[in-house]
């Protein structure tokens, strides 16, 4: 039997001077020491179980609605990233419990229908709180609400109990500020990685662009399939971290990967042809929003009970939470007539 001790022991055998320890790991709530895995372990297993990890199975990526079973849910881009970034923290001799257990927690909280229910939930707060949209963009964070979520939301209204580098890592895979950790840093990193190459893989299999249409200069320096990229991508963060004490790419590789992300945007993301069904999620998540600010009983207790009596917390803790085809049905049994379900 190999027991924590002996596993936090290895970890100082194999691992880098930079690497974050889990016999250093801090907690936010009371510590608790289990004895067979690490406390990095141990919030890896606490997030997979969770009720918010399952939801993700059933929650848009980029494609609101799409037609097959191919495209990338949250859920497989989660996988997706925790895969790339324990490849990167191994390569590294960087903490691979650590990093994996960020990358799966990492966008817990987001909402129903990818980035659009979010656009719709800061919109929603925005009119809540009688200011103006286009001033306040972003009242609706998915990082803060991923952190709400293992903190206060989970283990009905417990949290999780996670290590302050966990939480670390989560709420900072995005944004300005930087995560403490390395690892934390390279779950980051290992976000844009994998969902600017796995939106090109949707897009091409939806017939939205073809591989042609694609960067020269990227096609260039990054390859010409989703694989070689990939590994171009990984290879060189790899090669331009080792032994700096930071996680880094090369400035013509990280360029190249910033201009297939603008592509994306301005190719994938904002065209009309691939946003038929965002009006109607957006209005879908503001009726949604709206009717539980006004009807706060129907609210799960432990949602409102979390809120610190703030109805428009509970309303958005409850909306975020929901899969999107949780969010459909809801609104159905709202708002449609229950006679037309039967046509």
């Amino acid at each position: 039997m190999i027991t924590r001790e002996q596993r936090e022991a290895a970890e100082h055998q194999r691992l880098s001077a930079h690497a974050a320890f889990a016999s250093a790991a801090t907690r936010q709530g009371t510590p608790d020491r289990d004895p067979l895995r690490t406390a990095f372990q141990r919030d890896r297993d606490r997030i997979l179980h969770s009720k918010a990890f399952r939801r993700l199975m059933h929650k848009t990526q980029v494609f609101v609605a799409p037609e097959g079973d191919h495209y990338r849910t949250r859920l497989t881009h989660t996988l997706e990233v925790a895969q790339i970034s324990r490849a990167i923290a191994q390569a590294l001799a960087l903490n691979e419990d650590l990093t994996e257990a960020i990358a799966l927690g990492h966008d817990l909280g987001h909402t129903p229908f990818g980035h659009t229910g979010e656009g719709a939930l800061s919109l929603a707060l925005a009119r809540y709180h009688g200011l103006n949209p286009a001033e306040h963009p972003n009242l609706y964070r998915h990082n803060l609400q991923s952190l709400r979520v293992v903190d206060v939301l989970e283990n009905d209204g417990r949290g999780l109990n996670l290590t302050n580098e966990v939480r670390d890592g989560i709420l900072h895979h995005t944004g300005s500020e930087r995560a403490a950790t390395l690892e934390g840093r390279i779950v980051a990193t290992a976000d844009r990685i994998a969902y600017v190459n796995h939106d090109i893989d949707d897009a091409l299999r939806a017939g939205i662009i073809v591989e042609s249409d694609l960067p020269l200069s990227t096609h260039t320096l990054l390859g010409n399939s989703h694989s070689e990229r990939i590994t171009t991508l990984v290879s060189d963060m790899i090669t331009t971290s080792d032994g700096t004490g930071d996680i880094q790419m090369s400035e013509r590789i990280w360029d190249a990967m910033i201009e297939l992300r603008r592509f994306l945007h301005e190719n994938v993301y904002v065209r009309a042809d691939n946003r038929t069904e965002e009006p109607k999620a957006l209005e879908l998540v503001a009726a949604l929003f709206k009717h539980y600010v006004e009807n706060p009983g129907e609210i799960p207790p432990e949602l409102r009970a979390a809120s610190d009596d703030r109805v428009e917390v509970a309303a958005t803790d409850y909306v975020a939470s929901m899969t999107d085809r949780y969010a459909t049905a809801t609104f159905e049994r709202l708002f449609v007539p229950e006679a037309w379900h039967r046509r």
